[in-house]
């Protein structure tokens, strides 16, 4: 599903509602993510743009078309919130976090600033989300996966695929309605945003 389309988002949710039915969708991993590389003075307005579209629009629209099957899953069973029982999982980036932009991380990636922007966009995005949803039962967060060897992380990148997946299996198990709204590492460690 390419999620700057809407009308591909509208069909994977009815494809998702006929499947689930009245149970409703566990759980959203928004995974969107482009990086196309430019630093000043290089960067383009179009480069901008589609780091916006792809890295933050994408995910709010597809959190937005898939509410409502996430809300029938947060009816169903016990109180409280997990992934087990309705979440949103937004694969985000430690560049996307403001507080973490200082000397020494910054200049080794610079030449990212419309992926990064995107990502504090998604991180904002997706902080409001939490708050205006807040007593539906339905859990979001946002989760850096690490720098991972992957067609967008590239070979140079510290992490196996195996590795970060595994991690943030491992995390999403645990999480609760204390992680909602929160931005955190693979491990669970909160990012600052």
């Amino acid at each position: 599903m390419d999620a700057r389309n809407a009308n591909e988002v509208e069909s994977a949710r009815r494809i998702i509602e006929d499947m689930v039915g009245e149970k409703g969708l566990n759980l959203l991993i928004n995974n969107a993510g482009v990086l196309k590389r430019q630093g000043i003075p290089e960067i383009t307005e179009e480069n901008m743009l589609l780091h916006f579209e792809t890295n933050t629009v994408g995910p709010v629209m597809i959190f937005k078309e898939m509410l409502p099957v996430l809300q029938k899953a947060a009816t169903n069973g016990s109180a409280g919130m997990n992934v087990s029982k309705a979440a949103v999982l937004n694969i985000s980036s430690a560049g996307g976090s403001i507080a973490s932009q200082t000397g020494d991380f910054h200049k080794q990636r610079g030449d990212t600033i419309s992926y990064k922007t995107s990502k504090a966009a998604l991180n904002m995005a997706m902080k409001v989300i939490s708050l205006t949803i807040k007593d539906q039962g339905v859990l979001v967060v946002n989760m850096c996966p690490g720098w991972v060897k992957t067609d967008l992380g590239s070979a140079a990148a510290e992490l196996e695929v195996s590795e970060s997946v595994s991690a943030m299996m491992n995390t999403l198990s645990r999480l609760n309605e204390s992680h909602h709204g929160t931005f955190i590492d693979r491990n669970g460690k909160t990012i600052p945003y």
